[in-house]
C-alpha cells in the first residue's frame, strides 16, 4: 500500500492506495507549529482508526505548496514506516513535459492534478483547482502542461472584503436564493458565488480557445469548493475532489 499526503494552504489531504484504488482518505486543517513527531501520531491513528495495518504501507508520496512542512511530514512519515518518501519537485520524473519557462516554478499540486487529469482522458485536458487560490491548468493533446491561471480563491475573496470594507460583515461562502441579493450578506453571497462561476466559465472558455483541436478538452474540478461551483455550470465534465492524491500516487509509481 502507498500512503499519499497533499499539503495545501488550508487543508492536508491523507490517503492510502492499495495498487490503484484508493482506498481510505481523510482531511486535517494545515498547522506549521505542529512537529514531526505530532503530525506522525496524527497519521498513525487516522491509519489505525480505520483499520488499516501499519505495516502495509510501504511507500509514501508527498506533495506540498508549504515549504516548512515538507521536511516535517518527510520525517514524520520515515518515522513511521521506514521508507523514504517521494516527494513531487524538480527533477523527479514526471511523464509529461512542463512547458513553463521555468518549470520549478510550477506548483507541486499543479502538476499532480495534471498528470492525474490526462492519464483519465488522454486528450486535452484543463483543470480548475477550487483550494485557496482558484487555479487553472491546461494540459495538450499531447500531454504537455501547458501552463494556466491563478486567481485568489472564494474564501479569500470573502475574508478581504470583510477585512478591508468596514461595513460589510463576514459571510458563509454558499449559493444564495436569487442573484440579486435583497440583504447584505445575500448580496455579498451572490457576488462571491456567481460571480465566481462567471470568472471559471470566462477562464475555461478563453483556455479550450488556446487548445482548439480536433478533440475539445474535458474540463476537471477538484478542491475543497469544487463540487459547490460544479453544480451549477455546465462547463465542468467532472468533480473529482482526490484529484491531487491520484496525480501522487501515480508520480510515485513513476519514481519508484
Amino acid at each position: 500500500m502507498v500512503l499519499v499526503i497533499d499539503i495545501g494552504n488550508t487543508q492536508i489531504a491523507i490517503g492510502v492506495f492499495d495498487g490503484e484504488r484508493l482506498v481510505e482518505t481523510w482531511r486535517i486543517s494545515t498547522d506549521n507549529r505542529r512537529t514531526a513527531d505530532e503530525y506522525s501520531l496524527i497519521i498513525r491513528s487516522l491509519i489505525l482508526v480505520s483499520g488499516l495495518e501499519l505495516r502495509r504501507i510501504d511507500g509514501v508520496g508527498i506533495c506540498s505548496v508549504v515549504p516548512p512542512l515538507t521536511p516535517v511530514f518527510c520525517r514524520a512519515t520515515e518515522m513511521l514506516f521506514g521508507v523514504k518518501p517521494m516527494v513531487v519537485q524538480p527533477g523527479i520524473k514526471t511523464g509529461m513535459p512542463i512547458l513553463y519557462e521555468n518549470p520549478a516554478e510550477v506548483g507541486s499540486d499543479r502538476i499532480a492534478n495534471a498528470v492525474a487529469a490526462y492519464d483519465q482522458a488522454r486528450g486535452p485536458v484543463i483543470i480548475v483547482d477550487f483550494g485557496t487560490a482558484t487555479t487553472f491548468c491546461a494540459v495538450s493533446g499531447k500531454g504537455e502542461y501547458l501552463g494556466g491561471s491563478i486567481l485568489p480563491g472564494v474564501q479569500i475573496g470573502a475574508e478581504a472584503l470583510f477585512e478591508r470594507a468596514a461595513r460589510l460583515p463576514r459571510v458563509e461562502v454558499k449559493k444564495p436564493e436569487s442573484v440579486i441579493g435583497r440583504t447584505t450578506v445575500s448580496s455579498i453571497q451572490s457576488g462571491l458565488f456567481f460571480g465566481h462561476i462567471c470568472v471559471v466559465e470566462g477562464m475555461v472558455r478563453l483556455i479550450a480557445e488556446k487548445l482548439a483541436g480536433r478533440r475539445k478538452p474535458k474540463v476537471f474540478a477538484t478542491g475543497g469548493l469544487a463540487q459547490l461551483f460544479a453544480s451549477e455550470t455546465e462547463v465542468i465534465d467532472s468533480v473529482d475532489p482526490d484529484l491531487t492524491l491520484k496525480g501522487i500516487r501515480l508520480l510515485y509509481e513513476k519514481n519508484r
